[in-house]
């Protein structure tokens, strides 16, 4: 049996940095959403050029719906105390109470060495420490997987019903304007239930007299 596609996930605004010190050491995480492994190693490649003095640049990261894909690297720290700790901090982060979905971030902990031996369980805590952290302090974005429509309106009523759909509660993307018509853009969750709801809002809306353009499923950030 193939495990259903998740609805929803949830990823991070940009990007965002912390930095830790412990025994003199200094661990400065930066986190980046990312969509593809290329973006991820170039936030590496980019961070060793910022930070060419630093003796370590560690790496984790968690790409697409399914969490597919993982990723990690100690870069010279001994094998499991830095990548690893970092992966599963970002990977067991709940972002709702048991919930446990970041992905499409990467984290990269730039070390500078403090002249202090951390040992083997220390270097874990501290790299996991970091990233936690660094999520901690945040920006977290829902995604989920929704439904496109199109709602036509002349360009007399189209801002009106746009502020009308907002209010009712409906996601609504922008609009277009055409020479005869204005194409304003929704996102439905990709539910039936959802899809029979708003039909009956539009009809109230407008009399009947809009019906919505199926437009595909897409991504879309909720916040």
């Amino acid at each position: 049996m193939i495990a259903a596609s998740p609805a929803s996930y949830t990823t991070i605004g940009g990007e965002h940095r912390h930095e830790l010190e412990i025994k003199r050491s200094r661990f400065i995480t930066v986190l980046r959403r990312v969509e593809t492994e290329d973006e991820a190693r170039a936030l590496v490649a980019e961070l060793r050029r910022e930070f060419h003095d630093a003796r370590h640049h560690c790496s984790a990261f968690v790409l697409g719906p399914e969490r597919g894909v993982q990723r990690s690297s100690d870069d010279g720290e001994p094998s499991g105390t830095a990548g690893i700790p970092m992966l599963e901090a970002l990977i067991k982060r709940e972002t709702a109470p048991g919930v446990t979905d970041l992905s499409d971030i990467a984290a990269v902990v730039v070390r500078y060495f403090g002249g202090i031996l951390l040992g083997a369980g220390g270097l874990v805590r501290a790299y996991s420490d970091s990233v936690s952290q660094a999520v901690a302090t945040a920006r977290l974005v829902p995604r989920r997987r929704m439904r496109l429509f199109a709602v036509p309106a002349g360009h007399a009523e189209a801002g009106r019903l746009e502020n009308e759909l907002r209010t009712a509660g409906i996601t609504v993307l922008g609009a277009d304007y055409e020479p005869h018509r204005v194409l304003i853009k929704v996102a439905l969750a990709d539910q039936s239930e959802v899809l029979e709801a708003f039909r009956a809002q539009l009809a109230a809306l407008t009399s009947g007299g809009a019906e919505p353009e199926p437009r595909g499923t897409e991504w879309v950030d909720l916040a």
